[in-house]
């Protein structure tokens, strides 16, 4: 099978029928990704030699200028002869381990006209090992699954939140605003996802969010706000945005962390006294210094992509990009 080595390195062997992605992880190597289907462009890689087989359409998650660049999805790709690829596996990430475990329901409260707060609680003897900022498949009636994000980091009482937002027509979203009840057992599966807090953190750290991409940076900043030294050495900044003024369901005010947090409305409601626009528009309006910012963005593919193109072409090194798109499902 052919090898592929990676920018410090590391190899891992790749069975042409098997994505790079998939390769990488059943030999213990964890690759940046999100959604493992080619539509959100997170495991975007540059290769530096050898040849790949598309296994599935990259779609529009990797531009035509991308690929003429050589960057590749390792979702989406195989190696076909020996492959070198400009990017670094994720150490932090090995060790944890993809389980399917049951879950029962603890809570389920609205925190919002079409926003709820679900909170599981998986059994003492199998506890779910995640890093804040991951996503889990919930398997609920029917054998339905959705991907949502974790809403808090890891916690002694194993407990895991989540914030969900109702879609019309939505398969789980009539299950969870309408037959959901406590005690009701689920399956999860997970953790997935390489959202998560970087080791070498630059000056600030700038938090971007759309809509319930709010889940997964209000983890992060609970890991944060569990080192208290560590994060009053970054100025912290958290720009979320939503359309309707009732989705601003969440303030961190209780983390006790210094931060500068604005929500900002892109719809029209007229009883707004607060910031309004777009998420990314704002990032550069308070003053973006790219040489001293680690982004973290999650929310619509939309937004990541506007956001990255901004903030890149204002100077900010793309390794210094973290995001999480939410896809819609299939």
């Amino acid at each position: 099978m052919p090898l592929v080595t990676l920018s410090n390195s590391r190899t891992f062997a790749a069975d042409p029928a098997t994505s790079i992605l998939e390769a990488a992880r059943s030999q213990g190597v964890t690759l940046e990704y999100s959604c493992r289907t080619g539509r959100c462009g997170i495991c975007k890689a540059p290769v530096i030699s050898g040849e790949t087989l598309i296994l599935r359409p990259e779609g529009s998650s990797l531009s035509p200028a991308e690929a003429a660049q050589g960057l590749i999805l390792t979702c989406c790709r195989a190696a076909i002869s020996p492959l070198a690829l400009d990017i670094e596996p994720l150490d932090r990430l090995s060790g944890i381990e993809i389980k399917t475990i049951p879950a029962r329901i603890v809570a389920l409260d609205p925190v919002a006209p079409d926003i709820i707060k679900l909170v599981l609680k998986t059994p003492p003897t199998s506890p779910l090992r995640f890093v804040a900022g991951q996503y889990v498949d919930i398997i609920a009636e029917g054998g339905v699954r959705r991907s949502y994000s974790l809403a808090n980091a890891p916690r002694g009482d194993g407990l895991l939140e989540f914030i969900i937002k109702r879609y019309d027509g939505g398969v789980l979203s009539a299950y969870w605003f309408e037959r959901a009840k406590r005690n009701d057992l689920l399956r999860l599966e997970g953790p997935f996802g390489t959202f998560f807090l970087r080791e070498q953190r630059p000056a600030n750290l700038l938090f971007l969010a759309t809509g319930t991409g709010i889940a997964p940076v209000k983890a992060l900043l609970e890991e944060l706000a569990a080192d208290p030294a560590q994060a009053a050495g970054h100025r912290l900044t958290v720009l979320w945005g939503n359309r309707e003024a009732a989705s601003f369901c969440w303030e961190p005010s209780a983390l006790g962390l210094d931060l500068a947090f604005h929500c900002l409305l892109s719809g029209g409601d007229t009883a707004w006294r607060g910031r309004r626009g777009y998420v990314q528009d704002a990032a550069i309006s308070l003053g973006f210094d790219p040489h001293e910012t680690a982004v973290y963005a999650c929310g619509s593919s939309a937004m990541i992509a506007s956001a990255r193109a901004a903030l890149l072409a204002l100077g900010l090194p793309s390794r210094r990009f973290f995001s999480d798109a939410f896809v819609s499902s299939n």
